[in-house]
């Protein structure tokens, strides 16, 4: 009896040392778990993302030629598709005739503005000239009067040595001959005198009539003047009609350039939906190109877990198609704001009915170690990082 009541008591020190150990490994557990949690913070909302480049065309047009497959990997600069060149050439010719023309035209009009700017010339130096010959004529004018003025001054003193010669004579003081003399020199002078004042009427006349010299020879240079100035703003129109054509031609050039269409960056073809013969529009989506390289990460972390995460922490990071591998990386930066408040419809909280939900905050992950490349990443690929908090 002492026996079986010794051997239970040796059970039940054994069965407690098991639970005691039992009990202290699932503390140092609880406690590793603990510590690793805090210092581990991972999140399965998480996949791979890029730049995807969605290639369209800038025209309207059909597609001759598809050069590239789906999945296919393209160079940069690489020809994709091309579209139907003819319509464009044909725009580009028209373009170039018209351009041809306004030149044309704009070197005529120079020709007729330089021809006219020499009338123009010509009818100023015959202005000038029929001033220089009104300033002669009003000179002459003032010679005239003044000759008048002195053979009348030469007539009044002839006409008093007639006067004072007759009455000696008729007295007997002085022969006939002197009093012929003083007649003579007197009809002489009264002759002179009406040549002046005929001189001077003439010369008044003449200069009366230049006026109108003047006026048109005033008119001609206006005239003249004014057409030049017609032909110089037509000129200037005409440059702008020229610039314009060289514009039009500039962009059907550009446009039958826009007819092939090339690959923006190393990458994958995918969503490729154009096929040759096929009518498209400009803008229109043809095909997408997907860079092997550039990758990185976008997490989606709970508010909570956000405020231990900083820039620059180390990530580690599981892909779902490889297992087996294991990516590095860093923090790079930490969206200022949650994904719903950028989302297409974002809540509107403002109604009765509310619930709580934890939000998360995306945080962008760069690779420091990437697979090789028998495990390529794809866009979309999920993963799980864990951020090492230091």
């Amino acid at each position: 009896m002492a026996e079986e009541v010794k051997g239970n008591h040796r059970k039940k020190k054994i069965a407690f040392s098991i639970f005691a150990l039992v009990l202290i490994v699932g503390l140092v557990v609880g406690l590793l778990y603990v510590r690793y949690k805090k210092t581990h913070i991972s999140t399965d909302d998480a996949f791979v993302e890029g730049t995807v480049y969605t290639v369209s065309s800038r025209i309207d047009g059909t597609v001759e030629e598809v050069f590239v497959k789906d999945n296919q990997f393209v160079k940069k600069g690489e020809l994709l598709v091309r579209l139907d060149r003819s319509p464009y050439e044909k725009k580009l010719n028209e373009a170039l005739a018209a351009l041809k023309a306004q030149r044309a035209m704009l070197d005529e009009l120079g020709a007729s503005l330089r021809a006219q700017k020499k009338k123009v010339e010509a009818a100023r130096a015959e202005l000038s000239r029929r001033l220089t010959e009104k300033e002669e004529l009003v000179a002459l004018v003032s010679a005239r009067k003044a000759e008048l003025k002195a053979t009348e001054a030469e007539l009044a003193q002839a006409r008093l040595d007639l006067r004072r010669a007759e009455g000696l004579y008729k007295k007997g003081v002085i022969p006939r001959e002197k009093y012929d003399r003083a007649d003579t020199a007197y009809r002489t002078i009264e002759a002179k005198v009406e040549a002046s004042k005929a001189l001077l009427a003439q010369a008044k006349t003449r200069l009366k009539g230049f006026e109108k010299v003047i006026k048109q020879a005033e008119a001609s240079v206006k005239a003249e003047r004014a057409l030049y100035e017609k032909l110089k703003a037509g000129l200037k129109a005409q440059k702008a009609k020229v610039k314009s054509a060289e514009a039009v031609v500039a962009l059907t050039r550009l446009q039958l350039t826009y007819t092939e269409v090339y690959a923006p960056d190393d990458g994958y073809v995918t969503k490729k939906s154009v096929n040759r013969g096929e009518q498209i529009r400009a803008g229109q989506p043809l095909l997408a190109i997907v860079p092997g390289d550039g990758l990185y990460i976008v997490a989606n972390y709970k508010e909570t877990k956000i405020k231990s995460i900083k820039k620059g922490m180390k990530v580690r990071i599981k892909v779902d198609a490889y297992p087996d591998i294991e990516l590095t990386g860093v923090v790079d930066s930490i969206m200022a704001g949650t994904g719903a408040a950028f989302s297409l419809f974002p809540p509107e909280n403002a109604t009765g009915n509310y619930v709580k939900v934890v939000q998360r905050i995306p945080v962008k992950i760069i690779l420091t170690k990437g697979p090789d490349s028998s495990h390529p990443l794809r866009v979309g690929m999920s993963v799980v990082p864990t951020v090492l908090v230091q």
